[in-house]
């Protein structure tokens, strides 16, 4: 039975409806209480020393200077670890503390505890460490050619060698992207002593996964899972790079030598070098197709800068590979994707997740393959789109919504920005526009939703029902991670759409709950929502159960509203508040989503993903082709969501993800150098603001799915795939450089070609 009723769409607060962020007033008035904001009766400050070399052996560390300094109160080094010196998503290979070798700069080496943070990072200048410099590789083609591979993905489908009526091939680039938070690495440990005398950790942290957070702790700090215990502080932001460990093993380490809460915040500068960044990618694509516009084969090679960790390149470059076609229907495919290990800055998750890399290769190739065949870009894509139906790269049908062209259509139909309000370069008056010029430009993507591959990827939720100032009152309780995307504010809409309550508290997020799985591939929503959605209904079906007893009626004539369960037929009535007297039901449910395999090794084929999404993107901007300035006027984006859970999220999203791919198109890149972060600030790495922000025109599409909590799709990434794509084929519309590399910089398109 289902509430879902058509009078429940448009119940505030529920499924389906505008719903306020539960958390949004507080961050918009500063009461959000960040991960940063944390403090704890006699608590310490620790930092973090680190290797200024991209590769240098350890000889040795000498603390005594700093150990001297007031206020210190204890330094530790490798040796000092109880448990596993070795943390990773993938394969455990990254060092918590380097031992006898740094792989990059500023890998940490030594850990400080003092009074305060000043004494700390006073202390951690203070350690010397002597090194032994080694000739470091930050080439990943050198990497390559000597054996350095995190991984590869090979995609072969169709015949080896096809033959086409036209060819075109190019070799693009992508920069190293940040995903550029606004709140640093922090976290709170505290020691405990538990009701059996022995010892453990309660950690206060913001990350992306809570248990996968324990479960490296516990084996770095050699304790029991069950006396590692995490709790979800809030999260300044994350876009993948809160996935990994960073602050959090050294805070605990630090609260157990010293029998004293942690606290540890990361500047700016160490947070550059504290967390994964996109992986920089090199691609040669090759595109061939017949006279009338039809594909005929994709070739592409990409490779992808791993830096000194695995960190989760192999998921990453299995990503690049499985959707280096892009949504078109291909019947030949010939791919290759390597990560490799370099001495560069470690690169691992952020939003998009190799999808973006390989987004702006395949649309590049195809408004360069458009423009050989003479073809309208929109109706060239169009006619190639897959649909519901057709094969993906890797064989696999997809059998859900698949409305690639109808978005492409979509966003072409939108009205076109009309006159100039402003001029590439702003204010400053270095032109009056004598060589600006227009240019509109479109791109479409598509991605996987949730964990692919055979991972075993669920989520648990518990729901509680009581009764509290007489009435009632829904409980919910998951590990999820909040991360800026909403969540808590779904979990709430769930509920009351399913308990068809008003009342509804959300548990912050922790490990004393079944693991939720981590706050990315679009998939929280879709699983942890899921749970929500399951233990939900059970608490309903044993409130119906005891209004069946009460009442003398099935449970089929029950409808639960307004909190009270009325019989359909009888018209018999009772509040919920009644039913329980003053007893509650309580929920655990764990939900999974249909079961996915991994891909053949040797030809990339198999039912890999549990589904696609795909969004469209048009681009218009102003180019001054004599400064290379550019200006976006404006970007459209179309986005199948399945269903919106919360439209006005959606929205939130879909403008987010667009600014990002904004930045990654014109202005943001980390300039790596000898492996050296040459702008590790806000000052010099670039983003987006709200100067920089064009109008959005945003059409949302619900095409429901049929194998999701309430049809829905995963939203997150999708609005950020192909924007960087689209912002660059206008600028070529409108300048006609070749622009084979992003971020553009404004001697490529002087020049006409990339540096």
């Amino acid at each position: 039975m289902t509430i879902l009723e058509a009078g429940e769409r448009t119940r505030p607060g529920t499924v389906g409806v505008s719903t306020p962020r539960a958390d949004g007033t507080g961050k918009v008035t500063g009461e959000f209480a960040f991960s940063s904001d944390l403090h704890a009766e006699g608590m310490l400050c620790g930092a973090t020393v680190r290797s200024p070399y991209p590769h240098a052996r350890i000889v040795s560390v000498d603390a005594t200077e700093a150990l001297a300094m007031a206020g210190v109160r204890c330094v530790l080094t490798h040796a000092d670890i109880p448990g596993l010196n070795r943390f990773g998503l993938e394969t455990r290979d990254q060092p918590v503390l380097a031992e006898d070798v740094a792989r990059y700069v500023g890998e940490p080496v030594a850990v400080i505890a003092a009074d305060n943070p000043e004494a700390a990072r006073r202390a951690a200048e203070a350690v010397v460490v002597e090194y032994e410099e080694l000739e470091p590789l930050t080439d990943p083609e050198l990497a390559l050619a000597s054996g350095g591979v995190v991984a590869h993905r090979a995609i072969r489908r169709g015949e080896p060698d096809p033959v086409a009526d036209v060819v075109v091939r190019g070799s693009y680039q992508v920069g190293m992207q940040d995903q550029a938070f606004l709140g640093p690495e922090s976290c709170l440990a505290l020691p405990t002593v538990l009701s059996d005398g022995a010892g453990g950790i309660e950690l206060y942290c913001s990350t992306q996964w809570l248990h996968i957070d324990q479960a490296q702790l516990a084996d770095v700090l050699d304790l029991p899972a069950e006396r590692v215990r995490l709790t979800l502080s809030g999260v300044g932001g994350a876009f993948g790079g809160r996935e990994d460990l960073s602050v959090q093993a050294h805070a605990c380490l630090l609260a157990l030598r010293t029998g004293r809460p942690i606290k540890m915040v990361y500047q700016r500068e160490e947070s550059f070098s504290g967390h994964v960044h996109r992986h920089p990618a090199w691609m040669e694509y090759e595109h061939g197709a017949t006279r009338d516009g039809r594909l005929v084969y994709v070739r592409a090679r990409i490779l992808l800068d791993g830096g000194a960790y695995a960190s989760t390149s192999q998921a990453v470059t299995g990503n690049a590979g499985c959707f280096a076609a892009g949504p078109y229907e291909v019947p030949n495919v010939h791919v290759d994707s390597y990560s490799v290990y370099t001495n560069n800055p470690p690169c691992g998750a952020m939003r998009g997740f190799g999808a973006v890399q390989a987004c702006f290769g395949y649309e590049s190739q195809m408004d360069k393959l458009a423009a050989e065949l003479e073809l309208d870009p929109v109706e060239f894509r169009a006619r190639n789109a897959v649909r519901t139906g057709s094969a993906m790269a890797t064989g696999q049908r997809i059998d859900g919504p698949a409305p690639v062209a109808e978005l492409l259509r979509r966003v072409e139909a939108m009205p076109l920005p009309e006159g100039r309000t402003g001029l590439p370069g702003g204010t400053g008056n270095s032109t009056r526009g004598e060589g600006v010029r227009r240019g509109v430009g479109y791109g479409v993507s598509v991605k996987n939703i949730c964990k692919s591959l055979g991972y075993d990827d669920y989520g648990t939720a518990r729901v509680r029902l009581a009764v509290v100032g007489g009435e009632p009152v829904a409980e919910v309780h998951t590990a999820a991670a909040e991360v800026g995307q909403g969540l808590v504010t779904v979990q709430a809409q769930i509920a009351r759409t399913e308990l068809a309550i008003d009342r509804v508290v959300v548990v912050p997020a922790d490990t004393d709950v079944g693991d939720a799985g981590t706050s990315s591939a679009s998939r929280q929503t879709w699983v942890s929502g899921g749970a929500v959605r399951d233990a939900c209904v059970a608490v309903r079906e044993r409130l119906f159960e005891l209004a069946s007893a009460a009442f003398g009626s099935p449970v089929s004539e029950l409808r639960l509203d307004g909190g009270e369960v009325r019989c359909e037929r009888s018209g018999a009535r009772a509040s919920v508040a009644e039913l329980l007297g003053g007893s509650e039901l309580d929920e655990t449910r764990v939900f999974r989503h249909r079961q996915t395999f991994p891909l053949d090794p040797e030809t990339g084929q198999g039912d890999g993903h549990v589904a696609f999404a795909f969004a469209a993107h048009r681009a218009v901007v102003d180019v001054d082709v004599e400064l290379g300035l550019v200006r976006v006027v404006e970007i459209a984006c179309a986005e199948d969501v399945g269903r919106a859970m919360n439209p006005v999220a959606v929205e939130g999203q879909m403008h987010g993800g667009i600014a990002q791919g904004l930045g990654l198109a014109l202005m943001e890149e980390l300039q790596v150098a000898d492996g050296h972060i040459r702008n590790p600030s806000f000052t010099d790495y670039l983003i987006p603001t709200t100067v920089d922000m064009p109008p959005v025109r945003l059409d949302i599409l619900e095409l429901p799915r049929d194998d999701s909590p309430y049809g829905l799709t995963g939203v997150g990434e999708p609005a950020l795939l192909s924007c960087p794509a689209a912002v660059v084929a206008a600028i070529r519309d409108a300048c006609g450089a070749t622009l084979d590399r992003i971020p553009v910089r404004p001697e490529m398109i002087t020049a006409g070609q990339t540096p």
